[in-house]
């Protein structure tokens, strides 16, 4: 039954425990950028590093038709488009750090972050663990909590 079901990128069922929608999930964040997700009392987490697990829903994780953008993507303008070139190449970051590697106000890019997540071509990455600067460090790990971060659809 979990296999007829359709996850959003970066997210694959753990074959150990074969989780069904029905089940309790957990996810684990493996160093490929891609969450696991378990069942939630498989007993490879016991061993997993415990701050690399994340609560997860089904509701959150299956993709659905409705994730393509929006029709009014004809209004971005060449700030929105450096934005989503920025995540293009970083994956995941937030406003204050988009700002300041853009060198724009960061109200400015707060309200293009809402704008751009409005229109289906980002989305809120709940930050409990992220990977480290893409291409800086690899397969380093941090946690933030204090900030809104932000990915590409």
């Amino acid at each position: 039954m979990a296999r007829d079901v359709t996850l959003k990128e970066k997210y694959s069922l753990a074959k150990c425990c074969t989780p069904a929608p029905e089940d309790p999930i957990v996810g684990y964040f493996s160093f490929d950028d891609h969450v696991k997700v378990h069942r939630h009392d498989c007993p490879n987490l016991a061993k997993a590093e415990q701050s690399r697990l994340l609560t997860l829903d089904w509701a959150d994780i299956v993709a659905t038709e409705s994730e393509e953008p929006g029709e009014d993507f004809h209004t971005l303008e060449p700030a929105d488009f450096a934005i989503l070139q920025h995540h293009l190449d970083y994956d995941i970051d937030y406003s204050l750090k988009v700002a300041r590697v853009l060198n724009m106000d960061k109200q400015e890019v707060f309200d293009r972050h809402r704008k751009l997540r409005e229109a289906g071509l980002l989305e809120r990455v709940e930050a409990l663990i992220v990977r480290y600067r893409k291409g800086i460090v690899d397969n380093k790990w941090i946690k933030h909590r204090n900030h809104t971060y932000y990915e590409l659809t």
